[in-house]
């Protein structure tokens, strides 16, 4: 599997394409004021407390207030509680948590009313970004991720993904957090460490451990609802997480996001600052790459898969819909059921596409085509788990159901990607009316009298839809001859692909544009 990350920065901000064998399967856009984002660390004020909901309203500096659930407080929130406040009040000056003294773990089952008020100080880190009309959702159980492991205040514990299974690496990988992490510290260590040599790992520590300093130095100085530490860019923590030998290109835009990831990459993998590059080309980007194609093929409500069938996306404000049909699709017409188990399984491989590429989340309902065979069913809802085995969001994917749906829950923590694909028409400016082409090329001849006797202008091009273009230059005697005959001087005509049937422009000798 080849990938590649095609990184464009607009006037909008960076929008970041992850493609695996040229094909599209994750989009992120990334604001410049990246505020909010998913990691980032606030000093939160408490402006409400909901002992109804168990929970708190907070105030981080959003328009709207942040969700604090007690479940999210984490079983140190006291300790943390009591660290900000005496950082604050300049009676704990460490940058570790050496002669920090912990304070006892919070009551699974208790209430949010006995351990915060209202006007309170306390670091929150943004656990879903604001989606919709709500806020951002809090987690007060602070944690610093790396590529490698996830550093956890006021914890001994060391974790390992249960994805690494060999017990003889989940030992050695134990033994060497253990030797080098600080004390207070809990460490996560992630899946991509399997293997991974001691000094990579320790560095990686290293740099969360120095992250971990600075909050803790701008910790007494951060005004309430301020951000005191940023996650890094989109772009950087998808290659964080991604990184890996098969990535084979990435592409920026911009000369400055360039330097930025090229550091980046060299900081984590220096063998792989060979594969970041600065696309210079003439074209967009997105362009250049077809990526552009492919947002348009596949954000819209319907989305055509290669053998003929199409899937048919609704959402709701409570789940999304997804409808399998079959189209135009007859690869084994004596067979009903290998036909439907057919398409089924490419609609399942774009399923799982769909929903990287677009960030669903929540509830989403698929309605395959109806399968007879037992051992059809179960194939397909194996194939399906196997395609979503590339998704890094949790989800939950459950047996069909007997009337064939398949539900599938995905943790969503970003706004989904929602792009408008339908364009508004440039013949009639959305009005349904277009000016009779009848007379379309009375105003081509009108405007061309305009430029070569008015404005006296030499070696012009008319540049029109194929269609016009075709009109104006075939036949024995054609319409540009006649103008030629007419004007003394021949007109280059052009046609344009990408202009409406009624759309004309003409351009100078510099292949400057002429404003008529």
């Amino acid at each position: 599997m080849v990938k590649e990350l095609i990184i464009n920065l607009t006037s909008s901000g960076v929008t970041i394409a992850l493609m695996q064998d040229k094909q599209l399967v994750e989009l992120n856009k990334e604001q410049l004021d990246n505020s909010y984002a998913v990691g980032d660390i606030y000093m939160g004020r408490i402006k409400k407390i909901m002992p109804g909901l168990n929970a708190a309203f907070v105030d981080v500096g959003y328009e709207k207030d942040a969700f604090l659930h007690y479940l999210d407080l984490g079983p140190q929130v006291q300790s943390l509680l009591k660290l900000n406040k005496q950082v604050r009040g300049n009676s704990y000056k460490d940058r570790l948590l050496d002669n920090f003294k912990k304070e006892a773990d919070i009551d699974k089952g208790g209430k949010i009313s006995s351990i915060l008020t209202k006007n309170q100080l306390l670091p929150v880190q943004i656990a879903k970004e604001p989606i919709s009309t709500k806020g951002p959702r809090l987690s007060s159980d602070l944690s610093i991720a790396g590529r490698f492991v996830v550093l956890v205040p006021f914890s001994d514990v060391i974790s390992i993904s249960k994805k690494i299974r060999s017990n003889t690496e989940r030992t050695r990988l134990k033994k060497i957090v253990e030797g080098i992490k600080p004390a207070n510290f809990g460490v996560i260590i992630r899946t991509v460490s399997e293997h991974k040599g001691v000094a990579e790992i320790q560095k990686d520590l290293l740099d969360l451990i120095s992250k971990w300093e600075t909050l803790m130095k701008k910790l007494p100085t951060t005004d309430p609802s301020k951000r005191i530490l940023g996650e890094m860019g989109r772009a950087s923590t998808i290659l964080r997480d991604l990184l890996n030998d098969e990535f084979s290109n990435v592409y920026v835009n911009d000369p400055a996001i360039y330097e930025e990831v090229k550091s980046y990459v060299h900081e984590i993998s220096p063998e792989l600052e060979k594969i970041v590059k600065l696309y210079k080309g003439k074209e967009p980007i997105f362009e250049h790459f077809g990526i552009e194609k492919q947002i348009k093929g596949s954000f819209g409500r319907t989305v055509n898969l290669a053998g003929g069938a199409y899937l048919v996306v609704e959402h709701t404000e409570a789940l999304h819909v997804i409808d399998v049909n079959s189209g135009n699709r007859t690869a084994s017409p004596e067979n009903q059921e290998e036909n439907a188990f057919m398409v089924n399984k490419e609609a399942a491989k774009e399923i799982a596409r769909q929903l990287r590429l677009r960030d669903m989340g929540g509830i989403v309902v698929v309605d395959f085509i109806d399968m007879h065979k037992a051992p059809n069913r179960k194939d397909l809802f194996d194939y399906l788990k196997s395609e979503m085995l590339l998704d890094r969001a949790k989800h939950t994917i459950l047996p069909p159901s007997k009337f064939g749906l398949v539900q599938i829950t995905r943790q969503r923590v970003r706004p989904e990607m929602n792009i408008v694909t339908n364009e508004k028409c440039p013949s009639c400016d959305g009005t349904g009316e277009i000016k009779a082409s009848i007379v379309l090329l009375d105003d081509i001849v009108a405007n061309l009298d305009y430029v070569l006797n008015e404005q006296a202008e030499k070696g012009i091009t008319l540049c029109v839809h194929p269609y016009i273009a075709a009109f104006i230059t075939k036949g024995l005697v054609s319409l540009q001859m006649k103008w030629f005959f007419k004007y003394s001087q021949w007109i280059k005509v052009r046609s344009v692909s990408s202009y409406h049937l009624t759309e004309f422009h003409f351009l100078s000798a510099k292949e400057e544009e002429i404003k008529l």
